[in-house]
């Protein structure tokens, strides 16, 4: 089949993921398309790539120069206007990335209702936010898959001093987070340290721009400096899966406007217990009590975090579980999912 995506948000093709850390979504559409092509389609991307080039078998074109007429399936990524182009495709479907309650406003609603597109949630979280004008149209969950750099790193080899990794946006719970580390966990255990990877806050500590409603955090981790807080910027996904393997524990605080929960995905397949907050997608991403926790209060959230930093025997056992049970599926498994939807 012949296989159309259609995304506008930001720059990439299939060669970045090699160059630059990408954002959860461009990994997943990138991770699908290659799925697709791998199963025998014929798949292109039109988004916003700076020149055209063929990945891994998949072909990516700048948005600009989308004149095709027919495809048997056309995919929007995130955006329901794009389901404009390609008018003759056979079948057509939104992959949604976040909050769907938008969707209800006239002009997403008309675009997917007149084309009758199927909507492709990733979460349970997600799927409660579609609005009442749209739960009459065919929609899926369909779960996303960690990369298999993730899926095949080798056996945990957490680095001493003991520390906890956090991947989180700075406004999505950051700054609960850090009270948390510096009121409660390093008091305790005070040779711990807490790595934070923020492009936002890291570009903010060497002097460029930054939110102004971010200031304040960005000075508070800076203080925290003296008491195990440090500041990384993203890696590639090859060198996030080696972070992930020499931390103890992935601090997750969960914000209900995280419907994809990404990164905690990804380190559970390599093996990282999580401690996170239950909400937007977290409890979908990790087995509480068994590969991590949702801890109810602040209070369990530390002590949690204390146990994993400093216990052994709980850390041990959490991490057989998440590479056991958190790895088992692979982006072919998601692309026969769309295959199955789509059909």
């Amino acid at each position: 089949m012949l296989i159309t995506f259609v995304d506008d948000l930001v720059p990439f093709d299939g060669c970045s993921a090699e160059l630059v850390p990408l954002g959860g979504p461009e990994k997943g559409l990138i991770a699908l398309a290659v799925g697709l092509a791998r199963r025998g389609h014929t798949v292109r991307v039109f988004n916003r790539c700076d020149r055209s080039v063929v990945a891994d078998g998949v072909s990516w074109r700048p948005i600009k120069e989308c004149d095709a007429a027919y495809s048997d399936w056309l995919i929007a990524h995130r955006n329901p206007t794009l389901l404009r182009h390609v008018p003759n495709a056979d079948r057509t479907a939104l992959w949604m990335v976040g909050d769907a309650t938008y969707l209800g406003n006239p002009s997403p609603l008309s675009a997917i209702t007149d084309r009758k597109s199927v909507l492709v949630l990733q979460s349970l979280a997600q799927s409660l936010t579609v609005p009442k004008s749209l739960q009459a149209n065919a929609a899926e969950v369909v779960v996303p898959a960690a990369l298999d750099c993730y899926r095949t790193a080798p056996e945990m080899l957490p680095s001493t001093p003991a520390h906890a990794v956090v991947t989180t946006h700075p406004a999505n719970g950051l700054d609960w987070l850090l009270g948390i580390w510096l009121d409660h966990v390093f008091t305790r255990i005070p040779t711990a340290e807490l790595h934070i990877y923020s492009s936002t806050l890291e570009r903010g500590a060497a002097g460029g721009d930054l939110p102004t409603s971010l200031r304040p955090l960005l000075a508070r981790a800076l203080a925290g400096r003296r008491k195990g807080v440090k500041l990384f910027r993203p890696l590639s996904d090859n060198k996030m899966s080696e972070v992930y393997r020499r931390a103890r524990v992935h601090l997750y605080p969960s914000d209900e406007r995280d419907l994809l929960c990404t990164t905690l995905g990804d380190s559970q397949a390599v093996g990282l217990p999580a401690v996170a907050r239950d909400k937007g997608a977290a409890r979908e991403r990790l087995l509480n009590g068994q590969s991590g926790y949702l801890a109810p209060n602040a209070e369990d959230f530390a002590d949690l975090t204390v146990r994993l930093l400093g216990e052994d025997v709980i850390f041990t056992k959490l991490c057989r579980i998440a590479r056991t049970r958190q790895r088992k599926r692979d982006w072919d498994q998601v692309a026969a999912d769309f295959e199955r939807v789509l059909a």
